[in-house]
This record gives structure tokens, C-alpha cells and sequence, in this order.
């Protein structure tokens, strides 16, 4: 999931940032009102969390302005304001969930997963949240990755890794392709971090099992594929 948090409070920001990331996934951060509207109208997220009380436009006037563009994305509205009336006024301002501080990160967590995976199964006709090919299966919101039935352990990136070779299973994904989609910006293209993780992943999603998936592709790149032949 891809999150931007609207929060004043830069170390609870960073908090949920750093937890956010520890789980797999992206989070971006505004501290003003206004920046955090503008990063929502422009950029593409999976849900917000929004605090109620922000500095230069408060959090129910974001939301409602963003829900007055048709801005659709699921919102969590965070804040300290707990009674039931601040509850309604922030569901009817446009928020799909309120969670009031202090909170437990887990259920924070939780609460946005469910945000997302409803969201996903109310557009594009439910849009896939598991990606499968072969025996290999990988669920976008739980995070779990299994191959015949066995759970597989993945460090974010590789996670990350695996995730866009699965979405283009069969075709080649260059090393500078993997570097643009997994890091989000460009690196040195002779650098052998992909080489690296691709090694690592291999330990974990092909070792002890009946067959490869993950093959490498001489001088273009790697492929995801169940038989081991030119894709």
C-alpha cells in the first residue's frame, strides 16, 4: 500500500512512517493542511491518514474538498477528539474510519487494510489483492507470500521484488526496469543490488521446491516463469 499520512505532529508522523515501512509498505508524509491536500489531489494513494486538527486547513475541510473534486481515496481520520459527535462529524465530512489517539499501530494497520481492500472491491470490478502464478501465491494486503501451501518469509524489498516479476510473470524485467519500480527512482545501472536481492529471493522462493521460478535472462534481465524456457 502505497499511504500518505497528514499529520502535524512530525515525530507521531515519522512514527507511523517508520512502521508503515517496517510492514512493507509507502508512506509519504505532508505537515500542513494545504500540502497535504495538494499531495492527495495530485498523487495516487491507497488511503490517507488525516489528522483532525492540522495547521493551515484543518482535517474536515481537507476531506470535504478533496470528496468535492470526486476524490474518492479511503480516508482514516486520526485525533485526539474522541466523543461520539467528533466521530460523526468526521465520518460525515467524508472519512471512511475514525481511530482516536492514543492508538495501537497494529490496529491502525489493520484498519487501513480493510480500508483499502474495501475500496478495491468496490472499483474496477475488484481489482486483485493476490497475485498467483504456478504454486506461488502473494496476498497485497495481509503481506503473506506462500509456494505449495508453504509460508515464505520476505524482507520488504524482496517482497517488493517478487511483486512486480509476478504482475509481468513471462516477460523480462530489466535490472533498470526492477530499479525504477522497487527503489522509485534510478540508480547506477551497473550496480548489483538487484543482483543481490534476486539471489536472496531464489534462496527463498525456489530452494527445496520441484522446480525454479525466477530465471535470469543473459544479458537483458529476469524472468518469473514456471518452465524454465524463453519467455
Amino acid at each position: 500500500m502505497r499511504i500518505l499520512v497528514i499529520e502535524d505532529d512530525k515525530d507521531a508522523a515519522a512514527y507511523m512512517a517508520k512502521g508503515l515501512g517496517e510492514s512493507g509498505h509507502t508512506a509519504d508524509l505532508a505537515h500542513h493542511g494545504k500540502d497535504g491536500l495538494l499531495m492527495a489531489a495530485t498523487e495516487r494513494y491507497d488511503a490517507l491518514v488525516v489528522d483532525r486538527m492540522l495547521p493551515g486547513l484543518d482535517g474536515l475541510s481537507l476531506v470535504k474538498t478533496l470528496r468535492a473534486t470526486g476524490n474518492g481515496t479511503p480516508v482514516l481520520f486520526l485525533s485526539a477528539l474522541g466523543e461520539v459527535d467528533d466521530r460523526v462529524k468526521g465520518l460525515r465530512a467524508g472519512g471512511d474510519d475514525y481511530l482516536v489517539k492514543p492508538y495501537a499501530f497494529s490496529e491502525l494497520l489493520a484498519r487501513l487494510e480493510a480500508l483499502v481492500r474495501r475500496s478495491l472491491a468496490e472499483t474496477d470490478g475488484g481489482r486483485e489483492t493476490v497475485l498467483r502464478h504456478a504454486d506461488l501465491s502473494m496476498d497485497l494486503l495481509s503481506r503473506r507470500v506462500e509456494r505449495a501451501g508453504v509460508e515464505i518469509d520476505l524482507q520488504p524489498r524482496e517482497f517488493k521484488i517478487l511483486e512486480v516479476l509476478m504482475r509481468h510473470a513471462g516477460q523480462v524485467m530489466t535490472r533498470t526496469m526492477l530499479l525504477e519500480k522497487v527503489w522509485d527512482y534510478r540508480f547506477d545501472p551497473q550496480t548489483n543490488v538487484i543482483d543481490v536481492h534476486i539471489s536472496r529471493l531464489r534462496q527463498k522462493v525456489d530452494r527445496g521446491f520441484d522446480y525454479p521460478l525466477i530465471h535470469t535472462v543473459r544479458g537483458a534481465g529476469y524472468s518469473l516463469r514456471a518452465a524454465d524456457k524463453a519467455p
